[in-house]
C-alpha cells in the first residue's frame, strides 16, 4: 500500500470515531480536556490495535487463501464501506443516552468503532503484509489519524453543536469502498 492509500485508509476508518466525536462534543456542551483526551486516546489505541490483531490471527493462514485474498480484501472493504453509508442515514436518536464522560461508555464506543478496523487487519495479510515491520507503519497511521480526528470531532461538536448535519460517515465508507475496488482493480490486471 502506498502512503496516499494508508493515509485515506486512515481517514476512512476514523470517521466512525469521527462522528462519535461530534456527538460526544454536542453533550460535553464545553471543553473538558481529561474526558476529551482519553476518549481520543482510546479511539487511537483501538484503532491500531484492532488491525494488529485481525493480522495476527489471519497471518498464519495466508497460504491458504492467497489465491483470493484480492477478492476478500475487496469483499471486506466493500462490506465494512457499506455498513457505514448505511449507518449514515439512520437517525442520530441514541446520541444522548451515553455519558462520553465515562470510562465504561469511552471504552465500549472504542471497540465499537474499531471493528472495522479489525477486518482491515484481516485484509493485510490479504495484501500481502507479512511481516510485523510491513504492518507498523499502516498501524501507527490509522491510530494517529483516529485519535487526531476523535480529538477535531470532540471540538467541532462544542463549538457547533447541532447547527451542521454532514456525513461524514457516508465520506469514510465511499473512501473504503474505492480502497476496494482498486485492490480488486490491481489484482485482476
Amino acid at each position: 500500500m502506498t502512503s496516499l492509500e494508508i493515509g485515506l485508509l486512515a481517514i476512512g476508518l476514523a470517521m466512525d470515531c469521527f462522528t462519535v466525536s461530534i456527538a460526544s462534543g454536542i453533550i460535553l456542551k464545553r471543553i473538558q480536556w481529561r474526558p476529551m483526551f482519553v476518549m481520543a486516546l482510546s479511539f487511537g489505541a483501538f484503532q491500531a490495535l484492532m488491525p494488529l490483531l485481525g493480522w495476527l490471527c489471519t497471518n498464519a493462514f495466508s497460504t491458504l487463501i492467497e489465491s483470493y485474498d484480492h477478492w476478500i480484501a475487496f469483499a471486506l472493504l466493500a462490506f465494512l464501506g457499506g455498513k457505514m453509508i448505511w449507518e449514515s442515514f439512520k437517525g442520530e436518536d441514541e446520541c444522548h443516552h451515553f455519558n462520553p464522560a465515562s470510562l465504561k461508555v469511552v471504552f465500549t464506543l472504542a471497540i465499537a468503532t474499531s471493528i472495522d478496523a479489525l477486518a482491515v487487519g484481516i485484509s493485510f495479510t490479504c495484501l500481502g503484509m507479512k511481516t510485523i515491520h510491513s504492518i507498523l507503519s499502516p498501524i501507527i497511521v490509522i491510530g494517529l489519524v483516529s485519535f487526531l480526528l476523535s480529538l477535531v470531532g470532540l471540538l467541532v461538536g462544542i463549538f457547533c453543536g447541532k447547527r451542521f448535519h454532514w456525513p461524514v460517515e457516508r465520506w469514510g465508507g465511499v473512501i473504503l469502498i474505492a480502497i476496494g475496488c482498486k485492490i480488486l482493480y490491481e489484482h485482476l490486471m
